[in-house]
Formats: structure tokens, C-alpha cells, sequence
């Protein structure tokens, strides 16, 4: 299958502009800002422009759709890694309706929109009632506290997936109310996780991620274990390498060490896990 994206569990990233404003301790190293900044772009603030995108750029999810008609499958399109599409500025209206015009031509692309503004979402979509068959909607919750609030906000939109991004994973997650389904009520049916990279990444507990995975599984829903992030377990100490420890349910505590993302990788007790949920067709 065609991939263009380099993030496990998409297919493609499409990027309407780029830049956004910190809104919560997830974003506090955030890399799509990082990344902005080594180019020299200044977008991560109250107030700063934000970088449009091309029309050619604009025109590959349409070239998506057909490949994805042509092999009889559907691709998924993570939108957007360097933005939030639901950042409430008046200047985003434009390109924001030009988005949902895109999303609504390209029916063979499962379009994943992504925010920490999920209170947003009524006032800023065309659609109210009834979505597009090809719009999975998330949220990201770093922490209990974050789950708590975006969560409901999140499932008052009838979206044919509901997902969360549990990532950086700050801290122990408790979703089972969200994930169970009860009668026609709303629920969550795709969890993924991972923990930070970068230069000043915070280390994820194991038991955080092993907590999530063991919920999912026991309702039935899909699991995606992204990474561990710059941080990875470990029997005992690297030279070289920076050490943590971490609160652990037996005696001893946790050893983290400081791998670097691509050595960390992302098995979790031994194995990948990439659930996605299954769409049925209507």
C-alpha cells in the first residue's frame, strides 16, 4: 500500500497551513514547532501568521482518492500534524471551508482530524447531524485531568470513529466509561498512545501504556502502540546514557534510560500493536 507518511497509523499527512498556540501541557515540546522553528519559521504564538500551503499541495489528496478507488481500498489522512484545523481565528475560515470541501470530494480517503480543541468543533464543521462517512474524529489526552474534558466534548459529534491520542502519555489513564458501549450512546473506538521524543522529553511510565492496552482490550477496542518516545525501559543502567526512575507496583522502581527515539522503538512486552477500528460499510 501506498504510504507517504512517515506516523504509524495513517497513510498520508495533509497539512492545510501550519502553525498553532500551546494550549496544554502536551504542547509544551511540541515538535511540529520545533521543527518550524530549525526553518526559521516563528508560528507557535497568539497573534503570528500562519504558513499557508500551495495549491499543488492542496491538489495530492485528490491524487490519494484515486489511488485509493483504483486499488479498491481506503487510505487514511492524518490532518494536521503541524496545525490544529479547529484553532478558532477568523483568518482559518477560509482555508478551514476550503478543507471540509476537500474532505467531502475525496470519499475513498478516511479523513483523521486531530485537536486539543475539541470544544471548537460545533462552531467551526459545516456538518451538524450527519458527518461525512469518511471523517474520523479525535482528541488528545495526555493526562486524567485533559481526559475528563475533552473527552464528552469530543463524542457530542456523531463521527463514524471517535479516537483519542494518548500521547505524550503524562501520566495513568482511566477511560473506561468512554469505552464502553452502551445501546446507540457514543463511545471510543480506537485508543493510540506513545510516549515524547525530542531533546526535552518527558519519560512515559510503562504502566501508563500497559494500563491503556489492557482497557482496550477488554472492550474490544483498538489498540495502537506508537512508540516509547525518546525513554525506554530497561534492566539496568547504559553508560552514557540518562537514567530516571519511575513509580513501579513491586519493590523496585522503574529504570528509564534515554535511547533516543529510533533505538527506543516500539514494542510494547515484546510486540507491535496496531489496531485500527473496522468501519462497517453502510
Amino acid at each position: 500500500m501506498a504510504k507517504d507518511s512517515k506516523i504509524e497509523w495513517t497513510h498520508h499527512t495533509f497539512n492545510p497551513w501550519w502553525g498553532c498556540e500551546r494550549i496544554s501541557p502536551a504542547c509544551k515540546n511540541c515538535y511540529a514547532e520545533a521543527w518550524a522553528h530549525r526553518l526559521g519559521m516563528d508560528l507557535w504564538r497568539r497573534g503570528a501568521p500562519r504558513k499557508m500551503l500551495s495549491d499543488a499541495y492542496w491538489g495530492q489528496p485528490l491524487t490519494w482518492n484515486k489511488a485509493a478507488a483504483a486499488a479498491r481500498r481506503r487510505d487514511r489522512v492524518f490532518c494536521a500534524s503541524m496545525a490544529d484545523v479547529f484553532e478558532d481565528r477568523r483568518d482559518l475560515d477560509e482555508p478551514r471551508a476550503r478543507l471540509w470541501d476537500l474532505v467531502e470530494a475525496t470519499p475513498n480517503l478516511d479523513w483523521l482530524l486531530l485537536t486539543k480543541r475539541p470544544h471548537r468543533i460545533g462552531h467551526l464543521v459545516p456538518w451538524r447531524y450527519k458527518w461525512p462517512r469518511n471523517v474520523w474524529l479525535g482528541t488528545t489526552v495526555e493526562n486524567q485531568r485533559w481526559a475528563e474534558k475533552r473527552v464528552p466534548q469530543l463524542l457530542e459529534h456523531p463521527a463514524v470513529v471517535h479516537f483519542l491520542s494518548c500521547e505524550p502519555l503524562l501520566g495513568p489513564l482511566d477511560l473506561g466509561r468512554w469505552l464502553a458501549v452502551r445501546g446507540r450512546e457514543p463511545a471510543v473506538q480506537w485508543v493510540i498512545t506513545g510516549g515524547e521524543s525530542g531533546h526535552r522529553a518527558r519519560p512515559m511510565n510503562p504502566h501508563w501504556a500497559r494500563s491503556l492496552r489492557d482497557q482496550c482490550a477488554a472492550h474490544r477496542v483498538a489498540f495502537h502502540f506508537k512508540q516509547w518516545g525518546n525513554w525506554r525501559p530497561v534492566a539496568g543502567p547504559i553508560n552514557g546514557r540518562r537514567v530516571r526512575e519511575m513509580n513501579s507496583d513491586s519493590v523496585a522502581p522503574i529504570l528509564m534510560v534515554n535511547l533516543g527515539k529510533r533505538a527506543a522503538g516500539r514494542n510494547l512486552d515484546g510486540q507491535e500493536w496496531d489496531a485500527v477500528p473496522m468501519v462497517a460499510d453502510t
